[in-house]
């Protein structure tokens, strides 16, 4: 993105006539493409174990969390795995889904990136950058097709795979091994016997992405420039589909670079390409962090409003005294340390997937 700041200077001229209806319609997307998202989580995961609401809020506490740690979508993985267990799903059930929804979006996505290069390349030409999506987009669906082909037809060899690694390996307990693969495999019968779920599935997951390249469009909208459908969907798929590589958390970088670049490459003046993109990613990446953390803090009840008050309370800069048991300012800001940690819920997330399914 930074070679394109050279001219940032004339971006301001642009933000006198930016349209405010346009910029609240671009939020409302947002809003309704993390609703469609939250509707494939609860397709995905065994009816009634947990609420709509319940699984907007998680998966909102789980992207928070992503964009804001090194460990990324693996740490909000973790944080999804605990919300969703202490929710009363088994967590064979949550894991399933959490990694279900994560390659098929992915697939999804390099779907709708390879219909909208099957439109562009004749209009507008080749560019290298369509080689290193094509090929990652080859890598995901490889992996997708084999991993559901190892669940449904060589679910046999696996299981004897897996006896085996469990045999030699005496802390990993050869019951809870099977009993894991079987209830995958068993999920997946579902999903197979019950066609109009995988319908649903793949419609929210493409709404998910639709919803939020249509947010994007709207944000350029806003600062007088209308994009190409096509010119808009490519860009888009090449900024998510390269983002899907861990160098920053959620693609924080990467997007913005991808995105600006290619937006301009396609004809988009370049003021409007900056404050579009910034525009778009602040309701995109970091309004849910905030938004997430609060999430977090009404889901874990058991000591969600505790800590939040602590957490406030200790982040006031300044020297306290010492409280009422005795204990100095440093000796809380180490327990302060620990209460972020365990925040982060990835140092229970053992222990409490191991209660949820009565280990």
């Amino acid at each position: 993105m930074l070679p394109q700041l050279a001219g940032a200077r004339k971006s301001l001229s642009v933000l006198a006539d930016v349209n405010v209806a346009w910029i609240g319609a671009g939020i409302v997307l947002e809003v309704v493409a993390l609703a469609a998202y939250a509707r494939l989580t609860e397709v995905l995961l065994p009816g009634g174990n947990a609420s709509l609401w319940k699984i907007f809020r998680i998966d909102l506490a789980s992207l928070a969390f992503s964009h804001v740690i090194p460990a990324g979508t693996a740490g909000g993985t973790g944080v999804s795995m605990r919300l969703f267990t202490n929710s009363g799903v088994r967590a064979t059930d949550a894991g399933f889904a959490i990694a279900l929804q994560g390659i098929g979006s992915a697939v999804v996505l390099n779907i709708i990136l390879w219909l909208a290069l099957i439109i562009s390349i004749p209009l507008r030409g080749f560019d290298p950058l369509y080689a290193v999506a094509a090929g990652l987009g080859v890598f995901v669906f490889a992996a997708f097709f084999a991993l559901l082909i190892l669940f449904t037809r060589g679910e046999q060899r696996v299981a004897s795979l897996l006896d085996k690694v469990s045999a030699k390996l005496r802390f990993i307990p050869r019951d809870r091994v099977m009993d894991i693969l079987s209830r995958i495999a068993h999920r997946i019968a579902d999903l197979e016997s019950h066609p109009e779920l995988l319908k649903k599935a793949i419609l929210y997951a493409s709404a998910n992405w639709l919803l939020d390249a249509a947010s994007l469009w709207v944000f350029m909208a806003a600062f007088g420039y209308y994009v190409n459908p096509d010119a808009l969907l490519v860009s888009y798929g090449l900024a998510n589909v390269m983002a899907a590589i861990p160098i920053t958390p959620g693609g924080l970088g990467v997007v913005e670079g991808v995105l600006t670049s290619t937006l301009v490459g396609f004809g988009s003046p370049r003021a409007v390409a900056i404050l579009g993109v910034i525009a778009y990613r602040l309701i995109n990446f970091w309004l849910p962090i905030p938004t997430g953390g609060l999430c977090y803090l009404s889901l874990d009840r058991r000591h969600g409003g505790k800590r939040g008050r602590e957490i406030l309370r200790h982040l006031i800069p300044g020297e306290e005294p010492d409280d009422e048991e005795g204990h100095s300012g440093g000796q809380r800001l180490v327990g302060l340390r620990l209460r972020i940690a365990n925040v982060l819920g990835l140092q229970r997330v053992a222990l409490d997937t191991n209660r949820s399914d009565g280990g």
